[in-house]
This record gives structure tokens, C-alpha cells and sequence, in this order.
């Protein structure tokens, strides 16, 4: 029997998806940018989003994400993405190629316990 060495580790479901999102930040003078981007897919706890201009995140940056309400279909949205804008780390960061743009991964910084109060409680240590 041959086992599948590559188990899916993550925490939460990934939905892909195709609609616009909005980010906001401040750059390492403290002024404020924004940049449009498409969000890709999405999960209760992430976003990957590719901006159609390169941007210059910096790994681990604080960003506010916040999604256009017009043309998306609520069960498409994490509950987090919903609420307006969310704070999220940027943890990827994917340079732009001639055949394909920028992207970003994005970490919601949401509790977690408050994403799926039917799911089982898991172990600490």
C-alpha cells in the first residue's frame, strides 16, 4: 500500500475565487499607500491576493485587506473578510514574471476560535 506522503496540513478549507479586494498599509516612513489587487482564494484564516502593478510589501508587514462587495457571492467571503476591513501579515510574497503578476499571501489576523464554533476543540500545549 503506498502511502501519500503529501498531506494537506492546512488549518482551514481553501475556496478559489476572483474578486476585487483593496489593500492598505503604511510604508517604512509611516505614509499611507493603497494598492488594488484580485483575490485569488481564500480561507477562513488567508488570502492570496496578485496585484495587477507590483508592489513593495515587505514580508511580515501589517496590511488592512478589505473586499468589494459588489459582484461576490456571500458564501464565497470568509466571515472575518465580511466585517470590512481586516488586519493581516503579509507571509508570501510571489515577484511578477513576465507571464504572471505580483502576489501576496496574506495571514487574517483573526482569532481563531471564532471561525468555526461547530468544529471540535483542538489540544494546546
Amino acid at each position: 500500500m503506498v502511502e501519500n506522503l503529501r498531506a494537506d496540513k492546512r488549518t482551514a478549507e481553501r475556496r478559489e475565487v476572483s474578486f476585487p479586494a483593496r489593500l492598505t498599509w503604511k510604508d517604512a516612513r509611516g505614509t499611507m499607500r493603497f494598492a488594488s489587487a484580485i483575490a485569488r482564494n481564500v480561507s477562513d484564516l488567508g488570502i492570496y491576493l496578485e496585484c495587477p502593478t507590483p508592489v513593495s510589501i515587505p514580508l511580515y508587514r501589517l496590511v488592512q485587506v478589505q473586499i468589494e462587495r459588489s459582484g461576490t457571492s456571500p458564501q464565497a467571503v470568509p466571515p472575518a473578510l465580511t466585517r470590512g476591513r481586516v488586519l493581516s501579515a503579509v507571509y508570501r510574497v510571489s515577484p511578477a514574471s513576465m507571464s504572471k503578476r505580483q502576489g501576496l499571501a496574506l495571514r487574517l489576523m483573526v482569532d481563531p476560535r471564532t471561525i468555526s464554533a461547530a468544529e471540535p476543540a483542538r489540544a494546546t500545549a
